[in-house]
């Protein structure tokens, strides 16, 4: 079945027969008080869908709006770029021009806190290394910080001067409308010579940005003489007291709680040891507060809470899982809270009254989180049913109530509200949030694979009311192909966790192809025990008789620092070891066709996939590479030095990751198809041999996909790719997309999925 059919089809079932198969999940958007929350379910704050839940009472009221609050800006000052309220709403910071402003909200009245932007100086815009990789892209660019007080903003200015340029070329005239891929260029946009876009893009071993750090007071403008202008002038900067023309990189930085002292994380190039400052605003001299040192590389800080007392974060250097630390402001205090094997750890809560840290991690299972609480004793409990991804927390404001969102692949999300009375006990209770232990379970059968996590006895929790159900009154579970978990030990010992789905109406006497989705980058699992609502796309494989299986090596966490030190230096290594272990684990189950597996990945998955066709061809035949590094020394400073240090001082372990240096294992050749096609038909006439070497489906065949506009994996590490290919004769499949990002959306997204579609049907199944 063709996908696009798949979808119109799902459709038309939704509308006449599914209508309430599945019902819409809210989440909590704020606490009314201590007992009363608001739930949203599209996210903004009109909301006629709205709701009110009292915890203590157990009951809902609909039709409540949620309180009134700035849902857009009552000033626009024309060219603004991130206009961000100041926390007392009375204020808008933003650049423009690369140069930072503040305007009053009251007033109208602009203040220009800096005057020397250009194209290579930017004040309070970020570096684009400094937008992908620390401040991330949700940021838009943005870096510039309001201090708790609404009087003061410090902010980053980025000098690129010395920053390499890479120009991305475009066949339209206007190439940011074109790579926003909501349609299909206009033939206006279209330029005889095209277009430039120019970025400054450090990779591995280059120049980067030179950074200063800017503090303003606006409060020391306040009763000043104004300029002939009309205004105050700009306020004094006074810049932090760091040295830009060291090689290092700067955290996202965070304001004391009394305004009064800027923090600031620093890590030189190679990321190994980070060192956390105060600034002081008068002067910009720092304190140093804290330092962390490590054998291979560091994270920054992340999720910090901050307290009058202190601060509380997770680190990862110790005990070799991430663990709950405080550290005091002055530095003179740092304690460890929590031990065990934790991951993916998130503060959500602190009580310093009463000693408690509230977090989520991955404790108890390694494919799914719960929310924990740790004493001051160091006793942890779980306040939510570790068989379920619990996601969403939201405490009342005095702790006694929260939200939590809880769902794993065979459970439909639930929202519920628990009180907070020490953790979920042993089951036996009839308490409406006593989950079963997996819907659908007997489906859950873990067919010759290892350790399938199954809990034995369901939770429940002390006092708890479900406020939404996603699985509506004609869900039926067994219309659908769902997930299951299970898990391979690799030769070393460490146990990896895959999600299988098997077709429908599958028969362990038969043979099926195998489709394995991939990712591979460190510390980014891409197996995780939720619920994923099944539509047309994530049906397809199961509905087109192919096993469909996602898997993860050991560099995604699941066992915390020990397999991530491992690819230390040396990229893709291991985790070409651990892929093909999987790929082996499934050439040994009696109902997979080992000829016929297929691997697919994007960016560092399309990494993966190209060198898992280039050296285990013998497990993995087919593949479908995506956006993918393919010389590490051509992908960014900050990423790829973390893992792998720079091509000056690690040449071996950059040519061991280079995918091109492994094009001569990729078996499939023109001339080997040509002489396999002819022998096939050596009695057929020219015209006959022609289209069987057309025709023919190849023992192994990989297919090759990127987009033009490209700014994070750029375009020309496809075409060095494919350049290698031709050289040594390779037949491929390639599929450009002019303009297309780091991700095809739209059109592209759609042409994408259905040339994806083919592809698998024609080498998995062998049929169109």
């Amino acid at each position: 079945m063709n996908r696009v059919l798949a979808i119109v089809l799902l459709a038309v079932t939704a509308l006449t027969a599914g209508a309430q198969e599945f019902n819409p999940i809210p989440r909590a958007w704020k606490w009314i008080g201590n007992e009363e929350v608001i739930f949203t379910y599209n996210g903004t704050y009109e909301d006629d869908a709205s709701f009110v839940f009292n915890a203590r009472k157990g009951k809902r009221t609909d039709g409540i709006k949620a309180p009134a609050k700035f849902s857009d800006f009552p000033l626009k000052p024309e060219g603004a770029v991130n206009l961000t309220y100041s926390p007392d709403s009375t204020k808008l910071a933003f650049t423009r021009d690369n140069d930072l402003y503040v305007v009053d909200i009251a007033s109208g009245k602009e203040t220009r806190l800096t005057h020397d932007g250009t194209d290579v100086i930017l004040n309070g815009y970020a570096s684009w290394v400094y937008y992908e990789e620390i401040f991330g892209r949700p940021s838009r660019y943005r870096a510039f910080w309001w201090s708790p007080d609404s009087r003061k903003i410090g902010f980053y200015r980025f000098d690129n001067s010395q920053v390499p340029m890479f120009p991305i070329y475009s066949a339209f005239a206007n190439p940011a409308a074109a790579a926003s891929q909501s349609q299909s260029p206009r033939v206006t946009d279209l330029a005889l010579g095209g277009s430039l876009s120019e970025t400054r893009y450090p990779k591995a071993g280059q120049t980067n940005p030179q950074v200063r750090i800017g503090i303003v007071d606006l409060g020391a403008c306040e009763g000043c003489p104004l300029s002939s202008s009309g205004d105050c002038g700009s306020p004094e900067i006074v810049w932090a007291d760091f040295d830009p023309t060291l090689d290092q990189y700067f955290g996202i930085p965070f304001w004391g709680p009394d305004s009064e002292e800027f923090f600031i994380a620093r890590m030189p190039r190679l990321q190994n040891t980070i060192d956390l400052y105060a600034v002081n605003i008068a002067d910009g001299s720092k304190r140093h507060v804290y330092n962390e040192t490590y054998k291979t590389w560091l994270n920054w800080f992340d999720g910090v809470v901050f307290t009058d007392k202190g601060l509380y974060m997770s680190r990862e250097f110790e005990t070799g899982w991430q663990q709950i630390y405080f550290l005091s402001y002055d530095g003179k205090e740092f304690r460890r809270l929590t031990d065990g094997p934790n991951w993916d750890v998130s503060i959500v809560r602190v009580d310093e009254k009463n000693g408690d840290v509230y977090f989520t991690a991955k404790r108890d299972a390694v494919a799914r989180q719960a929310l924990y609480k740790v004493d001051k004793k160091g006793s942890i409990k779980a306040l939510t049913d570790p068989a379920y991804n619990a996601t969403g927390i939201s405490f009342s404001p005095d702790g006694k109530y929260f939200v939590a969102t809880l769902s794993n692949m065979t459970t439909p999300t639930k929202v519920a509200v628990v009180a907070n009375k020490g953790g979920v006990v042993s089951s036996g209770s009839d308490n409406i949030c006593a989950f079963p232990v997996r819907e659908n379970q007997d489906k859950v059968s873990g067919k010759m694979w290892t350790q399938v996590e199954i809990n034995a006895k369901p939770a429940v929790y002390p006092s708890c009311n479900i406020v939404a159900d996603m699985k509506g009154p004609d869900y039926d579970a067994s219309i659908y192909a769902l997930p299951e978990l299970v898990y391979i030990t690799v030769a070393d010992g460490l146990n990896l966790p895959g999600m299988i789905v098997y077709p429908k109406d599958f028969d362990e006497s038969k043979k099926y192809p195998v489709h394995v989705d991939i990712y591979g980058g460190p510390d980014t699992p891409m197996v995780r025990d939720r619920w994923v609502t099944p539509n047309a796309a994530n049906q397809w494989f199961a509905e087109n008789g192919i096993i469909q299986i996602t898997v993860d090596p050991r560099a995604a966490g699941h066992n915390g620092r020990a397999g991530l030190d491992m690819i230390y230096r040396q990229l893709t290594v291991w985790e070409v070891k651990d892929f093909c272990e999987w790929a082996e684990a499934l050439q040994n189950l009696p109902y997979v066709d080992g000829e016929k597996i297929g691997v697919e990945g994007f960016s560092f998955g399309g990494t993966m996939t190209s060198m898992l066709l280039m050296q285990a061809p013998d497990k993995f035949h087919y593949g479908i590479a995506g956006g993918g590094v393919y010389d590490w020394a051509l992908y960014d400073s900050h990423y790829t030095e973390r893992y792998m240090d720079t091509p000056q001082n690690n040449p071996e372990g950059y040519e061991v990751s280079k995918v091109l240096n492994y094009v001569d294992g990729y078996p499939t050749g023109y001339e080997t198809a040509t002489v396999r096609a002819s022998e096939a038909y050596a009695d057929a006439s020219a015209e006959q041999a022609v289209q069987s070497i057309r025709s023919a489906a190849e023992p192994v065949m990989l297919k090759l996909t990127h987009g033009t506009g490209d700014d994070n994996v750029h375009h020309q590490n496809t075409l060095q790719l494919l350049d290698a290919l031709h050289k040594a004769g390779k037949k491929f499949d390639f599929m450009i997309y002019p303009d297309g990002m780091h991700g095809y959306r739209g059109y592209q997204g759609q042409h994408f999925q259905n040339a994806n579609d083919e592809f698998w049907l024609k080498y998995l199944k062998a049929e169109y």
